[in-house]
């Protein structure tokens, strides 16, 4: 099992460098224990109600990458607490990598509050995604029905006439882009999806998504 150790103190004083010194020495002679892969070993001090940790973002590339099965901590709190502590749990589950702790000696067990937002969260995004993809779809049926021909555009052909198109869910797209989430952000989350796809991919096909529906929505 391939692992990332995460430690975190929540203020500057010298006093709590040996706290963090203490999870580090700990976490790892747990992963080794246990025949875990550690794959890297994150350290910070920062307050566990903030999400725009630089520490915890590394930890969630890993984790919207795929790159590692588990997170481990030496409890529960270390990834973050409040609406904080709930996001991250959500991206964990999103992207089916565990939180394991050494208090629970082994994977995290959710709290029954903490499982029904969680519940709650999971069903309120996959009906945003339904919404959006079927105004994506609306917007497509209008532009066909306004002549537009997916199979005759013309950014297709020319010098790249011989190369097939790679498949990709131009909803996703669409709706992370929306969401904020940069060309590169995104090429990353489709490739933690299982897309095989690179920043000027998503880049293009978002802008050739967009001029389609400028053109023919009404």
């Amino acid at each position: 099992m391939k692992v990332v150790i995460y430690c975190r103190v929540s203020t500057e004083k010298e006093a709590q460098d040996s706290s963090l010194e203490r999870q580090r020495s700990e976490l790892s002679g747990l992963a080794v224990t246990k025949g875990f892969e550690i794959v890297d070993i994150i350290t910070e001090k920062e307050s566990g109600y903030d999400v725009d940790r630089e520490g915890m973002l590394s930890v969630l590339d890993y984790v919207t990458r795929q790159a590692v099965d588990a997170i481990l901590v030496t409890d529960d709190t270390r990834i973050g607490r409040g609406n904080a502590k709930i996001a991250i749990l959500h991206t964990f589950q999103k992207h089916q990598v565990q939180l394991m702790t050494m208090e629970s000696d082994g994977e995290y067990k959710l709290a029954d509050a903490e499982a029904m937002v969680l519940e709650i969260v999971s069903l309120v995004e996959e009906y945003q995604r339904k919404l959006h993809n079927a105004k994506i779809a609306r917007g497509m049926r209008r532009a066909v029905e306004n002549g537009f021909r997916p199979e005759q555009n013309l950014n297709r052909q020319g010098e790249n006439a011989g190369r097939s198109r790679k498949e990709v869910p131009i909803e996703e797209i669409v709706r992370l882009r929306d969401l904020g989430l940069t060309f590169a952000d995104i090429a990353v989350t489709l490739r933690g999806m299982g897309h095989d796809i690179s920043k000027a991919t998503v880049n293009r096909r978002y802008l050739e998504y967009k001029e389609v529906i400028n053109t023919y929505e009404t």
